[in-house]
This record gives C-alpha cells, sequence and structure tokens, in this order.
C-alpha cells in the first residue's frame, strides 16, 4: 500500500485493494515516513475504511491528535461491549470514545474529576450499557494504573446508548432527563419507589427509551385509536390523570402533540406498573 498521508507516528491515510480509502493505524509505523512511500503489512496493524464526508475528516484529525493507547484501549471497551450487548453500534463510536478517552486521562493527569449529574439516571434507565461502563473502568486501570470513579462509568455508557440508538449525543442525553422527568411525574402521582429490578418496571423504561427518542425526533405517531383510548382513560382514570401530566410536560418543553394512541399505551404502562408497586408509607 502506498501512504497518502501521514497522521501521525502511529497512523496513515491510504487505500486498500478496492481503491476505498483506508486509515491504517499501528505503533510507529508512519515513523520517517511521507506519503508516496510503501506501507509494509503488519498483522497487528488496525484498519478503518472511510466514507466519504465530514465524519472522516474528523477521523482523521482525531487520530492525529490522540496517542495509539487511547484508540486501543477504545477498540478494547467496544469489543467488550458489543459482546456484551449484542446490538449494532454506530461505526462512529471507535471515534468518539477514543477521543473521549484521551481527553479523560489528560483531566485525570492534570487532577481535574468531572461529576456526571445523571448518573442515578444513567445507571436506572441503561443497566447493561452501565455494566460496559464499569468493566471500561477496569481496562482503563489495568492499561493506565488509573482508577477512575463510577462518574466516568456513566460517561462512558452514554457514548454506547448514543451509538446503539442511532442518534446523537445531545440527543441522548436530553432524552434521558425526559425520561427522568416522567418517572418523576409517575411517582409523585401515586407516591411510589419502584423496583428497579420488576419486570413491569423494565418494560415502562424500554417503553420510554423509543417514547422519548419520539418525540425528540418529531416523529408523530398516527391517530385511529378514539373509542380505544376513551375506554382504557374510563378504566384506569388514576393512571390516565398521570398521563395527561406528561403530556402538559411535553407540550411544554417540545411543543410536541400526544396522539390518543401514544396516551393509551403509556396509560397502560403507567398502570401495570403502578399495580405491581407498593406505595410509600409515610
Amino acid at each position: 500500500m502506498i501512504i497518502q498521508k501521514v497522521l501521525n507516528n502511529n497512523a496513515v491515510l491510504t487505500t486498500d485493494e478496492a481503491g476505498a480509502n483506508i486509515i491504517v493505524c499501528g505503533r510507529g509505523i508512519a515513523f520517517k515516513k511521507r506519503a508516496g512511500d510503501e506501507l509494509a503489512d503488519h498483522p497487528d496493524n488496525q484498519v478503518y475504511t472511510l466514507k466519504a464526508g465530514k465524519l472522516d475528516e474528523r477521523f482523521q484529525q482525531i487520530l492525529a491528535d490522540i496517542p495509539l493507547e487511547s484508540l486501543q484501549l477504545a477498540e478494547k471497551i467496544i469489543q467488550y461491549g458489543n459482546d456484551r450487548l449484542s446490538k449494532r453500534l454506530s461505526e462512529s463510536l471507535t471515534i468518539s470514545l477514543a477521543d473521549h478517552l484521551f481527553t479523560t486521562l489528560a483531566r485525570h493527569e492534570e487532577g481535574i474529576q468531572l461529576t456526571n449529574v445523571m448518573l442515578w439516571d444513567i445507571r436506572r434507565f441503561y443497566p447493561e450499557e452501565f455494566a460496559v461502563g464499569l468493566r471500561a473502568l477496569a481496562f482503563i486501570k489495568e492499561a493506565t494504573g488509573y482508577e477512575l470513579p463510577e462518574d466516568e462509568a456513566g460517561f462512558i455508557a452514554i457514548h454506547f446508548v448514543n451509538a446503539g440508538m442511532d442518534n446523537d449525543l445531545k440527543d441522548t442525553i436530553e432524552s434521558t432527563k425526559l425520561m427522568q422527568d416522567i418517572t418523576n411525574i409517575v411517582r409523585y402521582h401515586f407516591n411510589l419507589e419502584f423496583d428497579k429490578e420488576d419486570a413491569h418496571y423494565n418494560r415502562f423504561i424500554t417503553h420510554l427509551k423509543f417514547f422519548t427518542q419520539r418525540i425528540l425526533q418529531g416523529n408523530i405517531y398516527e391517530d385511529g385509536a378514539d373509542e380505544l383510548s376513551q375506554l382504557i382513560q374510563h378504566k384506569y382514570p388514576s393512571a390516565a390523570g398521570c398521563v395527561t401530566r406528561i403530556e402538559e410536560l411535553i407540550n411544554k418543553k417540545y411543543d410536541y402533540p400526544l396522539s390518543d394512541q401514544e396516551k393509551s399505551y403509556l396509560t397502560i404502562h403507567i398502570q401495570r406498573l403502578v399495580y405491581q408497586t407498593k406505595p410509600v408509607v409515610q
């Protein structure tokens, strides 16, 4: 392979046999190399296929700025996440996680530690991704000797949530905040504390994950369940009243009109959850 561009001592831009742009990473592979030189194959080299666009430009820029160790650490964490989560993850995860690890470790060396104000909610709403984050802390300690707090596991978990749902990090954080607001409305409306291991609670959270994504993306459910909606509201008036409070919040914050179908589904999920949960004893 012929080097097209040297990104740093450990990364170069080149093309594969099919003519596709690729980035090849490996320890010292570009040392004293320049564009036009031959790049020798090595089994330890890591290869990333590029697609045209701003993402590739960002990939090149990040790889030019971060050490190979951060990229390799990100790859190790992602491999564990792939095995644990068993779902397709966005290709951009390598970029975002490697960049995050590099800046996090740099801050740690300067004695700067960020507090994750959403840690409790991340742990509650995304337990599997949080488990990946906890394992990542062990990988980080093994590779660097640094023992980072659980706040960092939460930050890493959000990257996996984002990569698994194909939306940007800002939307993922906003979705988590909205889920927190909704569950708080339910808690206070019924004076309940939830059992995080309960199947109904986890089904409710799963419903909320996709429900909040639809709201943030502006995907409105089609109506067509008016009679069913009226029946459900009549049968479960307290849960329906709770949904009305949720609807008011969503209308105010996101200008999103809940359809009768969405309100019906949400009412049913809340009713199931409430039926299985004991009220708080004052």
